[in-house]
């Protein structure tokens, strides 16, 4: 990546990631709006795979995959916060599942004392995670926008550094 394209692309996280913190709600439909616009894509590639199949199995599979796609992208169009608080429900069941993962490796055999500690730690903040996001819904998917507001902001700042000390190309 040339020095000025890692620029730019630094200079857009920052953006991005200022507009996603002081505006969560314009980020959560952003979020809304690209996940729709993924499923029309999705919908598009699975029908251009159902009538380039050379068996019927795959032609109907494809464009029910295709149908449902478009429903969800027309659903999470017509009720964006019902599809945010989903995502959010959803992420909470991906932590409650890998908290309860990690504690139990934590107490896997032949796990050194520091080892079983984070796995532990990490399982136990993942729950707490999860925890949060079923309890306050909401609150959580406005703060996992500002999460990833912060984290944009340092990825681009890390960019912009990064591109400020590379040689230029010859």
């Amino acid at each position: 990546m040339s020095r000025s394209t890692l620029a730019w692309r630094g200079v857009l996280a920052v953006v991005i990631g200022v507009i996603a913190v002081i505006w969560p709600g314009i980020t959560l439909g952003a979020f809304v709006i690209l996940f729709a616009v993924y499923a029309l894509l999705a919908a598009g590639t699975d029908t251009v795979r159902a009538f380039s199949s050379k068996r019927v199995g795959p032609v109907l599979g494809y464009l029910l995959l295709a149908v449902i796609s478009v429903a969800a992208a027309v659903a999470a169009l017509a009720w964006p916060g019902i599809t945010v608080l989903v995502a959010t429900v959803w992420i909470a069941v991906w932590a409650a599942v890998t908290g309860f993962t990690d504690l139990f490796l934590a107490f896997g055999h032949g796990e050194a004392a520091g080892e079983r500690l984070m796995w532990t730690l990490t399982g136990i903040v993942s729950l707490v995670f999860a925890f949060v996001l079923a309890v306050r819904p909401i609150v959580g998917a406005i703060t996992l926008a500002t999460v990833f507001g912060f984290f944009s902001i340092f990825y681009g700042v890390m960019s912009i550094t990064r591109a400020a000390q590379r040689p230029p190309a010859a």
